[in-house]
C-alpha cells in the first residue's frame, strides 16, 4: 500500500469508527500539502494529527 492509499485508509476508517461514536468531524481528510511532500510522512487533518495519533483514536474508540 503507498502513502497516499494509506493516509486514505487510516482517514476512512477513523471516521467510521467516529460515526459509530455519533462524532462527526467535518474538516476530517487528508492534508493535501502533506500527502504532496515526500520528505514527510502523510497527516490526517482532524485537526491535524498524524496517522499514528489517528490509528490510536480509532483504537480508543473500540475499532481494532
Amino acid at each position: 500500500m503507498d502513502r497516499i492509499e494509506e493516509v486514505e485508509s487510516v482517514t476512512k476508517e477513523l471516521r467510521n469508527t467516529l460515526a459509530r461514536a455519533g462524532i462527526v468531524l467535518p474538516s476530517l481528510g487528508p492534508d493535501p500539502v502533506s500527502c504532496a511532500n515526500y520528505a514527510m510522512l502523510p497527516l490526517v487533518e482532524l485537526g491535524r494529527c498524524t496517522m499514528d495519533v489517528a490509528r490510536r483514536l480509532t483504537d480508543a474508540l473500540g475499532e481494532r
